[in-house]
């Protein structure tokens, strides 16, 4: 069970499902329990609290009839008895209260403002009105009422000063005022209002907000402002440079590259020489990192990438191609990219299909950005399309990539990865010099702590560092090997695994089969449960969960159980690498264990497992999706993309069209958030196309979801989608059939075919209430506020309050903008921005960046609206950074015209002129 406390007294099941607690007396009784935070309450303190002193005959009776109500609701073992009285029990997590402190925690510990932001915006949103508002006139509550209420204050001040620093000084001016109104006397609040007001160009207002502070001090408590708000107030007078809006720099929203987990060792000279290629000459925008497998490629590439992020100012970008099949195309390259640079697909020219390559070079014409493209050496060819695409069209991309071979095409500067520096004799000083030496020190003081090189073992570790060539993945593999050997005992071993001819790998290279040869050694030192283990995970093309290594590795003849303990086990030998949560195989080591699984013939079987285990992973966060954990949910998705992507293509390939549906069906709903409809209209049409046998319920759902993202696209793809017959005719699930009735018919009405869409939301609502899913029906409401004026304040708050019971965010986004345009359509000015601005955090928080430019859009229509050309101007430019960042082309004319708007109110014709010839240019026909 959890409880809400934070707001109307609330309880939800296991499943997120709220659960009833009748009767005023009984909640009261909760509460109480609550209050006291799982510790007993004496019986007589219970009769006290809830017959405010006044207790009916026979009150012991009444209170254990209404201990015995609250345990029918909540199960009689969380309501005990003890010596010491009744007592609720609870998890660490079950209260809001308690999550909410956590999350405040979590912010204050966190160096990264952005970071530090959202996690502000997740404790604030828990949220729902006042503290116990239920029992607020309680006596046994309000000192509990009061220290929340006084968190939540010092947490909002916390989150205004982080949000200062972020750039929010328009919207928090606005916001703030209402707080200050509320709460005059705080003072910290107070100086936040300011500063927000300052750098909103409202220098007066803030003055007067002074002013007002120090007269209701002096009248009221008979003292003056503190020294923090009065060196403000004079820093204002003097407008001092410091009060200037600060410069704050987040890698994280620039770069998508990984923080290395250790150091980059011999590697500093070839770091410069590669950055020196990207930036010596202007026509030099391709430099492929060329090498054999586990030197090091990928490292420097990502070492030379990040220490160019101020030369690329829309970014510097990873985009991993070892999960891609080997017959993947330019498009299904394009689509990495457009996925990983977060582009919206819909922009004002929605992307062709067909012609992935063309939209993506397009989306990206006017952005100078690097992106870098690793493990190419099985998709030369369709990476020789894609770079030749971007080097004649778009002029200020560059492309950092690596590959065992060269592209081979015009313009590209090939940079050779040797293998690390060997020592040039066995004296100790020489061979510490050595580079190679270095990282196999490094990586074994790591696996022993205390380990060091010294005059007894450097003659060993040269040998070692000799035998294997210098390749740093076999050097980091065999470091961790001084656990149970001595460096002596190690060479000596290596000298027998290397030395016979057999143990070379015909028609490879020399070095390819020194890291061969190391691959093998250190697999026949595994046991045969554990080869299992690491041959099975291969099929994984981007990492892993211990869950799904469970599912994939484990059979009749290896429980599931064990896994765990075996993968712990190859993670301590270095073959497997734990990053924050996930698992995952370097990509020598990965290519090795696949053809280890294609000799134990159990490729087939494990690719099957693997394809189960997601299509039921992606059944799972489905339904999440549309709950309190959909933030959670749609990370844990972006983690799994290319897992996801990896079960579709195996699934489609080898003709298992159910698996293919399945997945399709469950995935659809996440792709629509995320803005990805190329993607899902890609999938749908290959799960479609794939033969074999499947429940003609699956087919039909993917015909309607893909009927609805047709909708959503260009006009031509809409006209055909649609052949006026409802596409969910047959689907036997109400709820299912419902929410598809929902999706098609707001499809529709976004083309111009209202009532066609508009009965189907109809029909989507009474499906939604007769089959009783709280979802359905909040999105229909929502959906036909904007359709019944006369009835369209009852629908949309309706439509909120569902959303807010179920916990979707994105529904709560939703249901704000309609609450908004009922609100505008009232004339309520100040409820009309308060609304979007509340919408503009949710999508914000969430990641949608195509909502977040609808809510700043808003937001400046709004101001201008007021007369507020500052403010405006501030939004709107807001909504045309996003839009650019992200290619959002509507995006970007409707912000261009709004700028164009608050340069006509601020009386600068020629800004005004500059900014809609501009949004004429990107499409706007005026």
């Amino acid at each position: 069970m959890r409880y809400g406390v934070l707001g109307p007294l609330a309880v939800w099941d296991a499943e997120g499902l709220p659960v009833r607690v009748p009767e005023a007396k009984v909640r009261a009784l909760l509460a109480n329990l609550l209050v006291h935070g799982g510790a007993p309450v004496p019986a007589d303190r219970l009769i006290e609290d809830l017959w405010a002193g006044n207790p009916p005959g026979g009150s012991v009776n009444s209170l254990h009839t209404k201990v015995s109500q609250l345990r029918r609701v909540l199960g009689r073992e969380r309501v005990v008895r003890e010596p010491a009285g009744y007592r609720l029990l609870l998890t660490d997590d079950a209260v809001d209260a308690q999550r909410f402190q956590e999350l405040a925690e979590r912010a204050h510990a966190h160096g990264e403002p952005a970071v530090r932001g959202d996690l502000f915006a997740d404790a604030l949103a828990l949220w729902r009105g006042p503290a116990y508002a239920d029992v607020a006139e309680s006596l046994f509550a309000r000192s509990e009422i009061a220290r929340l209420e006084a968190l939540r204050l010092t947490v909002l001040e916390d989150q205004a000063e982080v949000r200062l620093t972020l750039g929010e000084h328009t919207v928090l001016a606005g916001e703030l005022g209402e707080l200050v109104a509320r709460h005059p006397l705080r003072e910290r609040l107070r100086t936040a209002h300011m500063r927000a007001l300052y750098r909103s160009g409202q220098q007066g207002d803030a003055l007067r907000s002074f002013r007002e502070l120090r007269q209701q001090l002096v009248s009221e408590l008979g003292v003056l402002p503190g020294p923090a708000v009065t060196a403000l107030h004079e820093a204002i007078l003097r407008q001092e440079p410091h009060l200037a809006l600060p410069t704050v720099e987040s890698p994280s929203c620039r770069t998508n590259l990984p923080t290395p987990l250790t150091s980059l060792i011999g590697r500093r000279e070839a770091v410069d020489r590669v950055r020196a290629r990207l930036g010596s000459h202007p026509t030099t925008r391709l430099v492929t990192l060329t090498g054999l497998g586990g030197v090091g490629k990928t490292r420097l590439a990502i070492a030379a990438a990040r220490d160019m992020t101020d030369r690329f100012p829309d970014g510097v970008w990873l985009v991993e191609l070892a999960g891609l099949g080997a017959a993947s195309t330019s498009d299904d390259i394009a689509e990495r990219v457009i996925t990983t640079l977060g582009l919206c697909d819909t922009a004002a020219s929605e992307p062709d299909l067909n012609d992935l390559v063309g939209w993506l070079c397009r989306a990206v014409a006017g952005k100078r950005l690097l992106v870098l493209l690793d493990n190419c050496e099985h998709l030369v060819e369709p990476v020789a399309a894609l770079a030749r695409a971007v080097l004649s069209t778009v002029p200020g991309g560059h492309l950092l990539l690596t590959s065992q071979e060269a592209l081979d095409i015009p313009g590209e500067v090939v940079h050779p990865v040797p293998p690390l520096a060997l020592p040039k004799d066995t004296g100790p000083g020489a061979v510490a010099r050595s580079s190679a030496v270095e990282l196999f020190v490094e990586r074994a003081a790591a696996a022993v702590p205390g380990f060091v090189l010294d005059a007894d073992n450097a003659a060993a570790v040269s040998a070692i560092c000799r035998r294997l060539d210098g390749i740093p993945l076999a050097l980091e593999l065999v470091a961790s090997r001084l656990r149970t050997l001595s460096p002596d005992e190690l060479a000596a071993s290596l000298d027998g695994r290397f030395a016979p001819p057999e143990v070379r790998a015909r028609g490879l290279p020399a070095r390819q089969q020194t890291l061969r040869a190391m691959l093998d050694w250190s697999w026949h030192l595994l046991t045969t449960d554990e080869r299992t283990v690491l041959r099975r995970l291969a099929v994984h093309a981007d990492g892993w969960t211990l869950p799904s290594a469970e599912v994939v590795c484990a059979d009749r003849d290896l429980p599931a159980d064990r896994v765990f303990d075996l993968l712990s086990r190859l993670v301590d030998r270095s073959l497997v690498v734990r990053e924050a949560g996930r698992f995952r195989l370097l990509e020598s080591v990965a290519a090795y264990c696949a053809e280890r699984l294609a000799e134990a013939g159990e490729t087939a079987a494990v690719r099957a497992r693997f394809v189960r285990c997601y299509a039921e992973l992606a059944e799972r966060q489905d339904e999440l999706l549309r709950g309190p954990d959909q933030r959670g949910c749609l990370e844990f998705l972006d983690a799994e993309t290319i897992n996801l992507r990896r079960a579709l293509d195996l699934a489609t390939a080898e003709g298992t069209a159910g698996h293919a549906l399945r997945l399709v069906n469950a995935m659809t709903w996440y792709w629509f958030l995320r803005g990805r409809l190329t993607e899902a209209r890609r999938s749908l049409q290959a799960a479609l196309a794939t033969g074999g046998e499947s429940a003609g319920a699956a087919r039909l759902t993917a015909r309607a979801w893909l009927t609805g993202m047709d909708l959503r696209a260009s006009s031509a793809d809409a006209t055909s989608a649609w052949a006026g017959a409802d596409p969910t005719a047959g689907l036997d699930d109400p709820v299912l059939r419902a929410r598809l009735q929902w999706f098609i018919g707001t499809g529709l009405s976004g083309h111009g075919r209202r009532d066609e869409g508009l009965r189907l939301v109809e029909a989507s609502l009474v499906g939604a209430r007769a089959a009783r899913d709280r979802w359905g029906e909040a999105a229909a409401l929502v959906e036909l506020a904007g359709r019944a004026p006369a009835r369209g304040g009852s629908y949309a708050e309706l439509g909120a309050a569902l959303f807010h019971e179920v916990g979707d965010r994105w529904g709560q986004l939703r249901a704000t903008r309609s609450l908004a345009l009922v609100a505008e359509r009232d004339g309520d000015r100040a409820r009309t921005e308060r609304l979007h601005r509340e919408g503009l955090l949710v999508a914000e928080e969430l990641g949608l960046w195509t909502e977040v430019v609808e809510a700043l859009t808003w937001l400046g229509r709004t101001a201008l609206a007021g007369g507020h050309a500052l403010r405006a101007t501030e939004l709107y430019g807001r909504a045309l950074s996003v839009s650019a960042e992200r290619a959002y082309g509507r995006g970007e004319v409707r912000a261009e015209i709004g700028l164009g708007l608050a340069a006509r109110l601020r009386g600068d014709p020629v800004a005004a002129r500059h900014h809609l010839v501009r949004a004429v240019a990107k499409g706007w026909a005026p």
